[in-house]
């Protein structure tokens, strides 16, 4: 029976796992899609479109998967995403940026506004939260790339604004609208990256401990989990021994 009951737990992981995985090939894909559709098909010729496929080949994604994702985005009966961002505010009094990509405004809009209400938050004006934030290129290379001394100095000689190392790996910040060419010129020095995004990034944490870290948590678990959201952004930051405890 313990044979038997691991076997189960292992099948119930992958599945998961599985599951997980089809989800951000999902998302990976409606982005493909959709910055297609705001320029020329063709990844030489689209900065959002070269980033998007290149987050989609780090994910592994396969080659038909991008393909089709160009694709659809040709095609005359292909989805029209409307690209949505919503701006509230979380437990603790955190700030919480939602990014949407949908093809149902309303539906979105619902399901955004009922994750932050059942989770102690409330939604906002547009503007209410992002203001709390700065507006980046991130860009991600494993700890294995270079020393963080060396990466600094390429991260400065591509024209970055900001790195940050640790054991997990590098993080590069740039200018936003600098981020294309930033990564073109990174990728020449280092190899391609692990990630590339243009993000929003907080200039300053929030504090957030004890029950309310569980609640927190639960509501980005529930924001990310949805079909028609793309990012999820807190200005939240909580302890190792308080994510072990409530969020893990």
């Amino acid at each position: 029976m313990a044979g038997h009951s691991k076997f189960k737990n292992i099948m119930h992981r992958k599945g998961r796992a599985d599951a997980v995985r089809s989800k951000l090939f999902s998302k990976l894909s409606r982005e493909i899609t959709v910055a297609a559709k705001s320029g020329m098909p063709d990844p030489n010729m689209n900065a959002r479109l070269r980033l998007a496929v290149a987050n989609a080949k780090a994910e592994s994604m396969p080659k038909d998967n991008i393909d089709r994702a160009i694709k659809k985005a040709t095609g005359g009966d292909g989805e029209t995403y409307d690209e949505i961002r919503y701006e509230g505010f979380g437990p603790g009094g955190t700030g919480v940026i939602v990014e949407v990509l949908t093809d149902n405004r309303n539906r979105a809009a619902a399901n955004v506004r009922s994750i932050f209400a059942k989770n102690g938050g409330n939604l906002g004006e547009t503007g209410s939260v992002s203001f709390m934030f700065d507006r980046l290129g991130q860009i991600t290379y494993p700890a294995s790339v270079g020393t963080e001394d060396s990466v600094m100095e390429a991260a400065i000689e591509a024209g970055a604004e900001d790195v940050e190392s640790d054991e997990d790996g590098h993080t590069v910040y740039t200018a936003f609208d600098a981020l294309s060419e930033v990564s073109q010129a990174l990728e020449a020095s280092l190899g391609a990256a692990k990630s590339t995004h243009i993000i929003w990034r907080p200039k300053s944490l929030v504090p957030v401990e004890g029950d309310t870290v569980a609640t927190m948590m639960k509501m980005i678990d529930a924001l990310e989990d949805d079909d028609d959201v793309q990012n999820v952004y807190g200005n939240y930051e909580i302890s190792d021994a308080d994510m072990d405890k409530y969020g893990g």
